[in-house]
């Protein structure tokens, strides 16, 4: 059935009002949730993945650093955990119905694995602009037993027409994060840390619903309390932390989706519920922080890490003068990185260490101009890595978008020194947002 984006949209808030009575929310206790039951469920579906002592980020902050690698688990994020355990425990009705979820990541992959395994039909919608890797991905786990239904320009869009599908078909909806089954099992992952290793002093967990950091607490708080829970939010994505500044969760206007894997714009009602008074701190890393920790986790270590995978490690700079001497995890939530993403995280990489910088620079309509500033304006190891003419009216005159890179911070400040001693009129890129997103 054709319904307009309007009519999506308004439709949002009654279609979740609508969902099953599995979709548990605010009323369900933290005692009802049973992680150890959870792990029984899964011993023979989720693997048990290594908890990997890291040398180089122990000797760098003089701590015992180990990764919790779920970008080793069967669909290469944790999330095969909750769907699975959600999905195992429908009534023999509700099986035959089968299942619908929203994702355009992880989830649907993990929902996907459990209805293949469980011999249940699953009804999975995705966003029109989902890549194709991704689509391909939920199609390798689910097989025959799945449908992908391409739909909505935005996920708001796609899960309200999923929402309407449940309903109209009297099927079972699978949240990403916001159920206690699928809390129960994100909360598997703290039960094989806890089996590895005691005395743990933090654990940095990704956020994006809560699913997993609600977990965590659950499971550490009856056996490890003395350790500290430290959530990670992408800095343009921080539900959790606004959702505890104003003491409930609520809606942000606009997020950046780089990190696709931990940017809501909501955080659940249960996770809230759990985590809102156990999260021992709440830290924000930038988006080029990141990307820079994939890079160097992949050409250090061979680890394929996804943004949200990267986001515990790139978070223990903003803690290193609290970490010497202590015992410290890393959740490595997940590895489906698409390498068609390589180059814009390598770009966002070099932007935020200082390294790539673009100008608009109006060259002084004479011949000569542009060899000038190549020789001698740029730097012995300054690399011009675009170049355009923005108005072209020959090819040596008129202003034209130039982007740098250089070998160090300090290399860019002889740079702008060169530029201003012969008064080349520029504008610096990087430092326009509206002018960047426009020209780069």
């Amino acid at each position: 059935m054709a319904v307009s984006s309007k009519a999506v949209i308004s439709l949002l808030p009654t279609a979740r009002c609508l969902l099953p009575t599995l979709y548990h929310m605010v009323h369900t206790t933290q005692q009802q949730i049973d992680i150890n039951k959870a792990a029984y469920v899964l011993k023979n579906v989720a693997l048990k993945t290594p908890l990997q002592f890291h040398r180089k980020l122990s000797e760098k902050f003089g701590a015992e650093v180990y990764l919790k690698r779920e970008d080793l688990q069967v669909v290469r994020s944790y999330k095969i955990r909750g769907a699975y355990n959600l999905i195992q425990s429908l009534t023999d009705e509700q099986r035959k119905r089968g299942v619908v979820c929203a994702s355009a990541g992880n989830h649907a992959q993990g929902v996907a694995f459990s209805c293949r395994e469980l011999n249940i039909k699953g009804v999975i919608y995705m966003p029109a602009i989902t890549p194709k890797q991704k689509i391909n991905q939920v199609k390798m786990f689910g097989g025959e037993n799945i449908e992908i239904v391409l739909i909505g320009d935005t996920f708001d869009e796609c899960q309200a027409h999923a929402l309407e599908y449940t309903t109209q078909h009297a099927m079972t909806f699978i949240p990403p994060f916001d159920h206690p089954k699928v809390i129960e099992g994100q909360g598997t992952v703290a039960k094989e840390i806890l089996e590895e290793q005691s005395n743990i002093d933090y654990i940095f967990v990704p956020i994006g619903g809560g699913g997993l950091c609600a977990g965590l607490i659950s499971y550490f708080q009856t056996y490890s309390p003395q350790t500290k829970i430290v959530g990670v939010e992408p800095q343009g994505a921080p539900s959790m932390k606004e959702a505890l500044k104003a003491g409930k969760p609520v809606v942000l206007d606009s997020i950046q989706r780089f990190v696709d894997g931990a940017s809501v714009k909501k955080v659940g009602d249960l996770t809230f519920e759990i985590c809102k008074d156990k999260i021992a701190d709440m830290l924000l890393v930038p988006e080029g922080k990141v990307s820079s920790t994939i890079l160097q986790l992949y050409n250090e270590d061979a680890i394929v890490a996804e943004p949200a995978g990267a986001l515990s490690i790139a978070a223990l700079d903003q803690y290193a003068d609290k970490l010497k001497g202590k015992k410290v995890v890393c959740i490595l939530s997940g590895g489906n990185n698409d390498i068609d993403r390589m180059n814009e995280i390598k770009e966002r990489s070099l932007l935020y260490e200082g390294l790539k910088h673009y100008f608009i620079v109006r060259f002084a309509q004479r011949p000569g101009a542009l060899k000038e500033f190549v020789n001698h304006i740029l730097g012995p190891t300054d690399d011009i890595v675009r170049f355009e003419f923005i108005q072209k009216h020959n090819k040596e005159t008129g202003p034209a978008l130039i982007g740098i890179e250089v070998k160090s911070r300090e290399d860019f400040t002889t740079l702008i020194e060169r530029m201003d001693s012969y008064k080349l009129n520029y504008t610096l890129v990087n430092q326009n947002e509206n002018l960047f997103e426009y020209l780069v």
